[in-house]
């Protein structure tokens, strides 16, 4: 247990330094006008990890996953694991499911995200 959660833990080190770098890069590259590091990271990370599946999957190489999905590409986004669990229930034919689950995600996600605000605001 205690080697697979250091694997995780210097995954995410390492993920979440990428992602800081690639939003770095992309807010010199183009400004703060529109979050292009952030879309990046979230599409980069979710073919990743479509990627990862496979090979891990065909190469015996599972024992591999908690450090480079759940740490690096947990640390780098975690819409990989939403995009790879979407996927997975539309896979299954679990159609209205898969629906949901994103819509659900995205709009939850979006009003927990301005609740927060809120809520800070209004004590601060």
């Amino acid at each position: 247990m205690f080697l697979t959660l250091s694997q995780v833990a210097l995954g995410g080190a390492v993920g979440a330094s990428l992602r800081y770098l690639t939003n770095l890069g992309a807010m010199r590259l183009i400004g703060p006008g529109f979050p292009l590091g952030t879309m990046v990271v979230n599409i980069l990370g979710s073919f990743l990890m479509g990627v990862l599946v496979v090979v891990l999957a065909r190469k015996g190489g599972n024992a591999l996953a908690p450090l480079l999905m759940t740490g690096v590409l947990g640390g780098f986004t975690t819409f990989s694991a939403f995009s790879l669990d979407a996927l997975t229930l539309w896979e299954r034919g679990q159609t209205a499911l898969a629906v949901a689950y994103v819509a659900g995600s995205v709009i939850l996600s979006l009003a927990a995200i301005g609740g927060g605000l809120l809520l800070a605001r209004s004590l601060t």
